[in-house]
């Protein structure tokens, strides 16, 4: 029994030294993991391996979408006070985030400018983020600009994200064509449901209604195969879907 209990510490531990190798973390955890396998294993569980698991993850995200039902402008009340307190370019991104989080685009997006006006110009999440605010503010033509150019600066940066930010922006600047060559590409490139969804979203606002129902099949498809969990997740999106198909046709 002692023997098979020193291998399952062994397998154990070779089991998170393949994990710290392939998520890339400093190399000392493999000495640690085979000098002192059962308690290298159990540290390196509850400091490495569960805080990046998906089931930590998705924790998390339920206890943040909880947080925000209960108290929605929490957040956004947080960081305002902590820019007013300590008006560092840090706290300025996350002012932006909140209050594009919170619904107030315009805000978002002027806040975005200013963050990209300081030491921070060339980040890519504050360029991603202004774009978002752009188009949701609705101003498409400077949306477009900052996604055209963080595609030049960044190029392997978020590309699906940028993608879909992309043919909604063509869209709602009335480059019809556009947009949908952007979100073919796109969902050829990545195939996953948002893209899907986005692009389903645009076909029915389009009338493009042979585009529209095609992709809603497909999305029923995956959506027959999700749990109750996530169903949830992805709530906020097949909303926006059923309200964009809701003046489509039915299908003959």
């Amino acid at each position: 029994m002692s023997f098979l209990g020193i291998g399952l510490h062994v397998l154990v531990a070779i089991f998170f030294a393949v994990h710290a190798i392939r998520s890339r973390q400093q190399m000392y955890w493999l000495m640690i993991l085979f000098m002192f396998p059962l308690l290298g294993s159990v540290v390196y569980f509850f400091g490495i391996y569960l805080p990046s698991s998906r089931i930590e993850q998705g924790a998390r995200k339920a206890v943040a979408g909880a947080v925000k039902v209960l108290d929605p402008t929490r957040e956004l009340r947080e960081a305002h006070d902590a820019y007013a307190f300590t008006p560092t370019a840090q706290n300025q991104m996350r002012l932006a985030a909140a209050q594009l989080d919170a619904g107030n685009a315009e805000a978002a997006a002027t806040t975005y400018e200013a963050c990209l006006e300081g030491p921070f110009a060339n980040d890519p999440d504050i360029r991603l983020g202004a774009a978002s605010a752009s188009l949701l503010s609705g101003r498409h033509a400077q949306a477009l600009a900052h996604l055209e150019r963080l595609r030049r600066t960044h190029p392997a940066f978020r590309p699906e994200q940028t993608g879909v930010l992309t043919a909604r922006a063509l869209a709602a600047a009335g480059r019809g064509d556009e947009a949908r060559a952007e979100f073919e590409a796109t969902l050829e490139r990545f195939g996953s449901f948002e893209t899907r969804a986005e692009f389903a979203i645009w076909a029915a606002d389009a009338r493009e209604f042979q585009l529209a129902h095609r992709l809603q099949n497909e999305l029923q498809a995956t959506m027959d195969r999700w749990n109750r969990h996530t169903h949830t997740m992805n709530l906020p999106l097949i909303r926006r879907l059923e309200s964009a198909f809701a003046a489509v046709p039915r299908q003959s």
